[in-house]
């Protein structure tokens, strides 16, 4: 079932959030991960996204974004469209899936409930986008993003995960996709 959740000032900052239908931990693979980190790179340097916080956890991201071109839900359905085929296809084409059935099952599965869909649905179709209205709010979110891999245990430290910005803020120079500081 669709939330409309809507993106009021087309010029502003946001927070969003979105996972894949069921939560289904797909991200567990670096190939996957660089799908989504090539996608954000590309709506950088090509869309008009402007990034200043991210990080991709197994089964949702997470993102404070501004599209420069006044269209934050075009930009964001652009991206969900353009990940979810190619992760499908990824999932579809890697011989080293042990899972691989059971999700295409999965997305099979949830798109079939879903009109818009022609076969698969992979990503949850809500965002619920928060505008970033003042600096309290804006660090209030960073701080979330960057501590949700800890909070899920999976690092004790935000900078180690490979997959955040954290390490952008940290100065850290293994960071895997540049963002918009300024």
């Amino acid at each position: 079932m669709s939330r409309k959740y809507k993106f009021g000032e087309k010029s502003g900052a946001y927070f969003i959030s979105f996972a894949t239908v069921n939560w289904i931990d797909v991200f567990t693979r670096d190939i996957y991960f660089s799908c989504i980190i090539e996608s954000l790179d590309f709506c950088r340097k090509n869309k008009g996204m402007e990034l200043y916080g991210y990080c991709i956890m197994p089964s949702h991201i997470h993102l404070i974004f501004r599209s420069a071109l006044n269209d934050p839900s075009g930009l964001i359905r652009d991206f969900k469209g353009f990940t979810s085929k190619k992760i499908l296809q990824l999932i579809e084409d890697n011989p080293q899936e042990s899972r691989k059935e059971w999700m295409l099952w999965m997305f099979a599965r949830a798109g079939i409930k879903n009109s818009n869909n022609v076969n698969y649905q992979f990503w949850q179709q809500h965002n619920q986008p928060i505008e970033i209205w003042s600096l309290k709010v804006f660090e209030q979110k960073l701080n979330y993003i960057h501590q949700n891999p800890v909070e899920t245990g999976f690092v004790t430290d935000p900078i180690d995960w490979k997959y955040s910005s954290a390490r952008n803020y940290g100065n850290d120079d293994h960071t895997i996709l540049s963002i918009d500081m300024n």
